[in-house]
C-alpha cells in the first residue's frame, strides 16, 4: 500500500505555498488591519488595494471564511488525497489561522496531517 506522500519537489512548492500564505497573512493583519493610521484612513475613504484588501480580508474572517473553506479543503483532501486539495488547504488554513479564525483552521491542519496516512489514489 501506497501512503500520500508528496515527492521533495512537491513538499518544495508546498513550502513556498504555505510560506507566502502565512507571510501575506501577516502582512494584512499587522500592517493593514491592526494599524490605527491605515484603518483610520480606509475608513475616512481611501481608495487605494490595501485598503481594499484590508476591507475584503476583514469581510472574510467576520464570516469565518478562511477556517470553513480550510476544513472544506481538509476534509475533502482526507477523503481522497491529493496534492492541489492539500495544497489549497494548506494555505486556507495558514491564512486562517494568522487572520484569527484558528479553531477550524487547527482542525484543518490536524486534517492535513491526518491525510499523509491515507493510501494515495491508484494511478491508471
Amino acid at each position: 500500500m501506497r501512503l500520500f506522500l508528496p515527492t521533495a519537489r512537491q513538499t518544495n512548492w508546498l513550502l513556498i505555498i504555505g510560506f507566502l500564505a502565512i507571510g501575506y497573512a501577516l502582512y494584512l493583519r499587522y500592517l493593514a488591519i491592526e494599524q490605527s493610521t491605515v484603518s483610520l484612513a480606509c475608513d475616512a475613504g481611501l481608495k487605494t488595494w490595501l485598503c481594499l484588501s484590508r476591507k475584503v480580508a476583514t469581510w472574510l474572517f467576520n464570516h469565518y471564511a478562511f477556517g470553513a473553506t480550510a476544513l472544506v479543503l481538509a476534509g475533502l483532501n482526507l477523503i481522497r488525497p491529493s496534492l492541489v486539495l492539500f495544497a489549497l488547504g494548506l494555505a486556507a488554513s495558514g491564512l486562517g489561522i494568522v487572520l484569527y479564525n484558528v479553531g477550524t483552521s487547527a482542525l484543518a491542519v490536524a486534517l492535513l496531517i491526518l491525510s499523509l496516512a491515507r493510501p494515495a489514489p491508484a494511478t491508471e
